[in-house]
């Protein structure tokens, strides 16, 4: 499966997933069609079609696929879960950081509650369709926040508290960072990030 650019008569671009021989993977075609025309649906159809690739590997149809199928997923490419994950999956790949993890599973929630939606799997759907009560910090974060009574959550979303500042590198953090970096490009990011001027070599 691959990840296909499709170009419009009006100059617009979309993105759906098609098999091998080149076929639409209708499903996958579907969900992304609620996107069309946002920046989402590209971010959407290369996280999905990651996710698609791993079900084959797996055996798993849609209508098989459980909540815990979806936690060891998230934990394979980077999520802290404790269980066991099976075999290694995006070999010599980076896992994803806490905003990438944080987009796969709001586009996994999505879509499996789109299957849910057309009938496929509605077990699964109930499980990720939760809500929870807003925090203060949410209330000062959204508009009209006082008037809210619930917000919707993601199990599959990573937990633990958020950084304040993500771009700050926490202290004495530079020293460790310097020892494991290979590329001098790495190099000037760690040691600007420390907030001091880097030594060019």
């Amino acid at each position: 499966m691959r990840v296909q650019q499709i170009e419009r008569k009006d100059g617009r671009r979309s993105w759906t997933i098609v098999w091998p021989e080149g076929t639409l993977h209708m499903e996958a075609d579907r969900f992304l069609r609620l996107h069309d025309g946002s920046g989402t649906q590209r971010t959407y159809a290369y996280l999905l079609v990651d996710h698609l690739r791993w079900l084959e590997r797996e055996c798993l149809a849609f209508d098989a696929v459980q909540l815990r199928d979806l936690e060891r997923y998230m934990g394979i490419v980077g999520a802290e879960v404790r269980m066991l994950l099976g075999e290694p999956w995006r070999v010599d790949k980076r896992p994803y950081g806490r905003s990438a993890l944080s987009t796969a599973a709001a586009c996994l929630k999505g879509f499996y509650l789109y299957q849910s939606s057309l009938g496929i799997n509605g077990e699964l759907g109930r499980k990720l369709d939760k809500s929870r009560l807003p925090s203060r910090v949410d209330r000062r974060r959204s508009f009209l926040g006082h008037v809210k009574s619930s917000l919707s959550t993601n199990p599959l979303a990573p937990r633990g508290p958020h950084r304040r500042h993500p771009k700050m590198l926490p202290d004495c953090a530079r020293e460790e960072l310097l020892e494991t970096v290979n590329a001098a490009r790495d190099r000037l990011v760690v040691t600007w990030l420390a907030g001091r001027r880097p030594a060019y070599r």
